[in-house]
């Protein structure tokens, strides 16, 4: 790959494919670096960025780079995939709280975060032509059912309608991230995500 971060156009295992070889401690630890270093500057400059600069934020070599991921695309996979993995602990730690409602919506502000922040990922995928969509899909079937759980004890709790459903309530959460990005207004993402929340309570019986 060069500079300009263009790709090999050779396929391999996707990101998320289980590797039949123990990985030593410190390849492990090269592998994290490397996902935290790409997340942080593809957050910040977009995508476009070139792995060696990557490389270079994680602290490795371009061939340690090369090793864990063949490609630039293998390297989205792999955060999006830990990202889902990261959302799905969230929404099993949120089951655990004191405050269904609080909890409930507590993480739609997180599912709100990680759906901006990894949306252009998505798009570059896409464009590349690999549908990742396709591989996520029974991560996203596990993250709909965490969802309902938390959807189920916050209407117990009176803190939420009964009338929505979580497909219902995951559309108005990607719906409020993509209108800010749309309009410009990334930073009140939190705040239309609230409104979304607000309109999930139960009406006053007046």
């Amino acid at each position: 790959m060069t500079r300009s971060g263009r790709t090999p156009t050779a396929e391999v295992a996707p990101a998320g494919a289980a590797d039949p070889r123990p990985q030593r401690a410190d390849a492990v630890k090269n592998r994290q670096r490397i996902l935290e270093a790409a997340d942080a500057i593809f957050a910040t400059q977009g995508v476009a960025v070139p792995v060696d600069e990557v490389a270079a934020r994680a602290g490795v070599g371009v061939g340690t780079m090369y090793r864990h991921f063949p490609t630039k695309e293998a390297l989205f996979e792999a955060i999006v995939l830990t990202k889902l993995t990261d959302l799905l602990a969230a929404a099993h730690a949120c089951a655990a709280s004191p405050d269904p409602g609080e909890a409930l919506f507590g993480f739609l502000h997180q599912m709100a975060e990680h759906a901006s922040m990894k949306r252009d990922l998505f798009d570059a995928l896409q464009a590349a032509g690999i549908d990742i969509k396709s591989q996520c899909s029974a991560m996203i079937g596990d993250l709909e059912q965490a969802l309902e759980r938390l959807r189920q004890r916050a209407a117990a709790q009176g803190s939420v309608r009964n009338d929505v459903s979580v497909k219902e309530i995951m559309g108005l959460v990607i719906g409020a991230v993509m209108a800010s990005e749309q309009a410009g207004l990334a930073s009140s993402c939190d705040q239309m995500v609230d409104i979304v929340c607000d309109g999930l309570r139960p009406r006053d019986a007046g």
